[in-house]
């Protein structure tokens, strides 16, 4: 289920303060619900899930084309000393308060060290969020997870994606391929997700 913008930065989240001048993307509830010690599934499957490998042919297709079309215009080329927009930052990682550097590095679920999921590489994470950012030409993108309390005491999942745009470039981007996030990936993602929480052993 799709959740309006303003319900997650309500939340007051790490990455409100960490990543000012991004704006918020897409909000979506996941079809995971638990107890506090459960973030940890969470943030193990989010972190090895694919959606290049998606269950969805139509959405394996969609990120083929996407791939294709970035090497052959290289936006997906390695460039260490590109900055996030409107800092001389390349990553997040650098603005992390004293009590969070470390806590997305090796040994942790979702390791620092390491790209998950689509290119991302994890930035913090918390007893309820874990962060994980993507940089290339066309944007620096955030994929945020959350662990947002309920009245009767459990937990429920949620997706938020946060970006800062390249240019005209990055703005016409985002908007292309706006309509392929809402009504291909992101409900194909919460499907396979639903059924990965409930093989956990978990009930979505």
């Amino acid at each position: 289920m799709k959740v309006p913008t303003e319900t997650d930065v309500s939340q007051d989240w790490v990455i409100t303060s960490l990543a000012p001048e991004f704006r918020l993307l897409d909000v979506w509830a996941l079809p995971a619900e638990g107890d506090a010690a459960d973030f940890d599934d969470l943030v193990s499957l989010m972190s090895r899930f694919d959606p290049a490998r998606s269950e969805s042919g139509l959405t394996r297709l969609l990120f083929q084309v996407r791939f294709r079309l970035g090497g052959l215009l290289g936006w997906d080329d390695e460039v260490s000393a590109r900055p996030i927009p409107g800092s001389t930052q390349t990553s997040l990682r650098e603005r992390l308060p004293s009590d969070l550097r470390g806590s997305a590095d090796v040994g942790q679920i979702g390791d620092g060290q390491r790209k998950v999921g689509v290119g991302f590489t994890p930035v913090y994470r918390t007893d309820r969020e874990w962060a994980a950012e993507l940089s290339n030409a066309t944007v620096h993108g955030v994929l945020h997870l959350g662990w947002v309390p309920r009245p009767d005491g459990r937990y429920r999942g949620q997706l938020g994606v946060w970006v800062a745009p390249r240019g005209l470039l990055g703005e016409a981007y985002l908007r292309l391929i706006e309509p392929f996030r809402r009504f291909v990936v992101y409900p194909a993602m919460m499907r396979q997700v639903e059924r990965m929480w409930a093989a956990r052993g978990h009930v979505g």
